[in-house]
This record gives structure tokens, sequence and C-alpha cells, in this order.
């Protein structure tokens, strides 16, 4: 697999870029600009890859449905859900690579995607949600699969979290772009007490048509959903209830769904 990582500017224009078999390294030694761009191709779709687009974000397993994945660079607003140290400064470390068979192979958690963002088309997992606080980025649904718990508080980075709007109807979907086999959630809400209020239920609904309902506390700690394994290419949080409390603000902090890839034996990985 050939892949590429750029830097372009809001014209289009190269600024940086590196081409490689099976992986790529790009230094960008200068500072983003509004309207830069990070752009991963590949030259074909269906790989399962090791992406790092910001340095100090953790690497993400993701599976690309597409040849090309364009994240614009935040800046303002757009860049208080991620920490301060992101994407600031000049000299900037990208990388991606073809994930092993063993990581492929592995039972994880297949919800995980530090670089989801609402343009993303190709980079999976994606997540999308029918509400979002105010359409702030510390709300968006994106902040509930990239990994970071705390939940103690609410607002900027790292306390970014799914915010609802108060709507009793929101609902949140996780794309997977194919197909996993799949068998746990695991949910940790917002936990900002007494600002936050928190949800008694709520239902996973799968690609499949099935659903799974399940009872919800006030906890600061994760709440672990068991269910039949089954195969899914996304999974719907949704029918949420608020508890009888104050607070009108439930959020959640992250949600992770566990399984592996579908047609794959967690139990057996090669090297």
């Amino acid at each position: 697999m050939i892949l590429t990582l750029k830097v372009e500017n809001a014209a289009g224009e190269v600024l940086a870029k590196h081409v490689g078999t099976d992986g790529a390294t790009l230094v960008y030694a200068g500072a983003y600009q509004p309207g830069d761009r990070i752009v991963l191709e590949a030259d074909s779709p269906g790989g399962y890859l090791i992406a790092a687009l910001e340095d100090s974000i953790a690497p993400a397993y993701v599976y690309m449905g597409g040849l090309r994945h364009v994240m614009t660079v935040p800046f303002g607003e757009k860049c208080v859900c991620y920490s301060p140290r992101s994407f600031s400064g000049e000299g900037h470390l990208l990388s991606v690579r073809r994930a092993t068979r063993r990581e492929v192979g592995a039972y994880k958690n297949v919800a995980l995607n530090p670089l989801d963002c609402h343009e993303n088309e190709i980079l999976f997992p994606h997540s999308r949600a029918n509400v979002e606080t105010r359409g702030e980025s510390v709300f968006a649904s994106r902040n509930a699969v990239d990994g970071i718990y705390a939940n103690a508080g609410h607002g900027p980075w790292p306390y970014q979290s799914w915010g609802i709007n108060r709507d009793p109807d929101a609902k949140m979907t996780i794309d997977f772009g194919r197909a996993v086999f799949i068998d746990r959630a695991v949910l940790t809400t917002r936990a900002d007490f007494p600002h936050d209020s928190w949800w008694v239920s709520g239902a996973l609904v799968f690609s499949d048509g099935s659903a799974v309902t399940f009872p919800l506390t006030k906890t600061e700690r994760p709440q672990i959903v068991e269910f039949a394994p089954r195969t899914a290419t996304w999974v719907a949080l949704e029918r949420l209830i608020k508890a009888d409390d104050e607070s009108p603000f439930p959020a959640l902090s992250q949600i992770e769904i566990w399984g592996a890839e579908a047609g794959c034996d967690p139990q057996i990985a090669g090297g």
C-alpha cells in the first residue's frame, strides 16, 4: 500500500509531503496557518492503519474507507477541545503505517478515534449526532470517542464531552465503515456534579435492527453494558432518559464499543 502524508494551505498548495510504502513520516517545520489542511492518501481503500496526524494526540487504529482523508487544522473555537499543545508552534511530526496482523486481529475498542472530526468521511470509526450543544466544539460527538476520560468538569480540554443541548431525543451514531464483531459497550458519563445531571437508562441500536436497553446510574466511573455478540456496521446510542434531578445537563465523556474485525478471531493473531 502506498501511503502519502501532506500539509496543504487553503489554496491547495503543498507545503510538505512524504510518500512511502506501507508507511510514511512527515516533518513539517512551519507553523500552521488558518485554512491549512492535513491530508492522508492511500493508493487503495480498505486499509487498516495506525495514524498519528498530530504529535500531541495518541496514534489511532483506523480503517481507511476511501483514498483521501482531509482534516482542516483547527483554530480558535474549533481548537479548544484539543490540548493547548495540539497543532501549535513550529515543527510538527506526522506518521502513518499499515497495522500489523496482530493489531488488526486484536480485541479492542472499535469506537476509538481521536482523529475524528465533523468533516471526516473516510477515516473510521466516525461519530455523528443529531444535536450538539450550541454547535460548540467542546460538546461535539467526536469528544466521546477521543479516548480522554476526564469527566469531573465541563467545557474546554480535557473536559470536552458530547453535550445534548437538553434534547430528550438526542442520538449519537458511531459508523465503523465496515463490519465489526462486538459484544460490549462502556459508557463514561460526565460527572461535574451538581452542574451535571445523569441518565437513568439508554439503548444501543445496531445496524442489524436489534437493540439493547440498559440502566445507568449517577457515577463518575465507567459503566459496562454487555450484550450477545453480533456483527454490525454501526451502532447508535439513543433513548436516553434523564434522571429526575434539578440539573438539566446530562452529557457523555466517552463511549467504548469492544470487539474485533468481523471474520477475525481475536485469540489468534499473527505477527
